[in-house]
């Protein structure tokens, strides 16, 4: 898998964690069921618990998303792409795992697996930023 490819499923799995929650509130205001700002930062949450992982998964991709796509883009700008290569499908594979283990559930066991995955992916990122000076 090259970088580019990688970099652009992880934005489709950021895209598609943002449309599991938002598809779901949705209909809820366009019914008036509840107002636009009913979501706002601060006030209590009354999603269901899966949504309300999702949006942690989605806000958890987002802080990395910068960080891969930059990297894959140093490699792009300075020819070095073959190494981002190598590891790029690792990289998008730990954070769809990170992502999906999120989304079942939080008992130790899973949260262990999530940390262990972003740990993954936080050294992957590693290896490559030092790779590519």
């Amino acid at each position: 898998m090259t970088g580019m490819t990688a970099l652009l499923i992880y934005i489709v799995w950021t895209l598609i964690l943002a449309l599991s929650y938002a598809t779901y509130r949705l209909p809820l205001v366009l019914t008036g069921k509840k107002t636009a700002s009913h979501w706002e930062r601060g006030k209590p949450v009354d999603d269901p618990a899966i949504l309300v992982r999702a949006k942690a998964a989605h806000l958890n991709c987002l802080e990395n998303l910068p960080l891969f796509a930059a990297l894959v883009l140093v490699a792009a700008a300075t020819g070095q792409s073959e190494t981002v290569n190598a590891v790029a499908g690792f990289i998008v594979a730990a954070r769809v795992g990170q992502s999906l283990v999120h989304l079942i559930g939080t008992s130790f066991p899973l949260v262990f697996i999530r940390a262990s995955l972003f740990l993954a992916q936080v050294a992957l990122m590693l290896y490559l930023a030092f790779a590519l000076m």
